[in-house]
């Protein structure tokens, strides 16, 4: 009987060769209970190469992919990083990532990909509201069913859109139908959950699109062993002025009054002698972990939990931050802002305070839509939003970014940026930081400058 390949819960499975046979390829491992050779679904690609080589001929029936009937029904002239990125990829034999500044259109390099392969596609995305841009792009570009899984929704079709909760959740069953797996906001991926999504693909095809793959927990490197390299990169300051808006960024430093600094100071101390004296180091990828667990084993560790928040509550809302948003109110009254904090409870407290609309994750997604489209009128000249606006949202309208608190990572800074950045015949965007002075949120720019310097 010939040896024989099929996809099994997002595994493939090798039957018909016996346990001891040279040459099986080292992604596949023998599987006692089921008296076969299995290996993850990524490794598709691999052991099939490798048992071409080594002479051992199998029945394939792993793949379920179809060719698309047709390719895209509209066509839009690329713009030249666009034709080099899907150029790069495909060189590479389709799998890698592309990097581009919000706004630069990853979208279209995606809808490029698809039409240039033709076979079905899954697009990964990291929130509803992506979703359904997605298939709205779609729907209007390829003349195949699009379908949705999440979301309420499960209907899979030649060209189906899905968000990465529902990817890991059904890629055992999925992970042989697709050709090609778009991943937008590919940084999402790394971790022990997300990444099945990829690992349970047998797709040969692969796409990641972002505008920072760089993750604050340094697990970017696994990126490339889920979809390839970085195969096209372009940053923001290359393309500023004739395919992005002109920007510039202006980092403004804010002293905390003497009560506050004398609070702030007071409860870091306390926070920093706990963290001391557990050998907890912050800067390592479990550090924070750590300081969670071990803070919540006792009357001193959940008082120095207290410290850090308040601490940090302190340096985000600081009084001067305030004062400072309410003159870049005054001043870009004819403009459209954004403005960005780190938590909900800051971004409730400047809601209140200027009086204008606030999105977090508690905003119901038709309240949502009533504020972007009173924004997008003219109705309101500023919104307040924690992260909820960081990525996917288009608020094309907006030329003027206020960061009153955040991570402070470059993926952050770049997601917030890219906000103002979508191209309109005289906009000149610009993305003032407020920074306060002394407490951990300095640190935190330097950092972010140096890479923007670096670019």
């Amino acid at each position: 009987m010939a040896a024989s390949l099929a996809f099994r819960a997002g595994t493939i499975e090798l039957r018909g060769v016996a346990r001891d046979r040279a040459g099986v390829p080292a992604a596949l491992a023998w599987d006692d209970r089921a008296a076969c050779f299995r290996a993850p679904a990524i490794a598709y690609a691999s052991v099939i190469a490798a048992l071409r080589g080594a002479a051992i001929e199998v029945d394939d029936d792993v793949r379920r992919d179809d060719e698309l009937a047709s390719g895209a029904r509209v066509h839009r002239e690329p713009r030249f990083f666009q034709a080099e990125a899907v150029g790069a990829w495909r060189a590479a034999e389709g799998r890698g990532m592309v990097v581009l500044p919000t706004g630069a259109g990853k979208t279209h390099v995606a809808v490029m990909a698809i039409d240039a392969v033709r076979r079905s596609t899954l697009v990964v995305a990291p929130t509803l509201d992506l979703v359904r841009q997605w298939y709205d792009l779609l729907r209007a570009t390829f003349a195949v069913p699009v379908g949705v899984v999440g979301g309420g929704d499960h209907d899979v079709q030649p060209i189906t859109v899905t968000t990465y909760d529902s990817a890991y959740l059904h890629m055992e069953h999925l992970g042989a139908r697709f050709g090609l797996v778009v991943f937008d906001e590919c940084h999402h991926l790394p971790g022990p959950t997300y990444a099945l999504a990829a690992r349970l693909s047998v797709a040969p095809f692969r796409l990641g699109l972002t505008a920072t793959p760089e993750r604050a927990d340094g697990r970017e490197a696994e990126l490339e062993a889920l979809l390839g390299p970085t195969v096209y990169r372009r940053d923001i300051g290359e393309l500023a002025g004739e395919y992005l808006a002109d920007y510039e960024t202006v980092q403004v430093d804010v002293e905390l009054l003497p009560d506050e600094r004398a609070e702030h100071d007071a409860e870091r101390a306390l926070y920093l002698a706990f963290v001391a004296k557990n050998g907890i180091r912050l800067g390592s990828p479990r550090g924070f972990g750590e300081f969670v667990m071990r803070s919540a084993q006792s009357m001193e560790g959940r008082r120095a939990m207290r410290a850090y928040r308040r601490q940090r509550e302190l340096a985000f809302a600081a009084s001067g931050k305030l004062a400072y948003v309410e003159h870049l109110l005054d001043r870009h009254r004819d403009d459209r802002a954004l403005l960005f904090t780190q938590d909900n409870a800051t971004a409730y407290r400047v809601a209140r305070r200027f009086l204008v609309p606030v999105i977090t994750h508690q905003t119901k997604v038709t309240e949502r839509s009533d504020i972007l489209a009173g924004f997008a009128a003219g109705k309101y000249a500023a919104i307040v939003t924690s992260k909820v606006l960081n990525e996917g949202v288009d608020v094309q309208e907006a030329n003027v970014a206020v960061v009153l608190s955040g991570s402070g990572s470059v993926r952050e800074h770049v997601q917030r940026l890219g906000r103002i950045l979508r191209k309109r015949d005289g906009k000149h965007a610009v993305l003032y930081e407020l920074v306060t002075s002394r407490t951990a949120e300095t640190g935190t720019s330097e950092r972010r400058r140096e890479h923007d310097a670096y670019r």
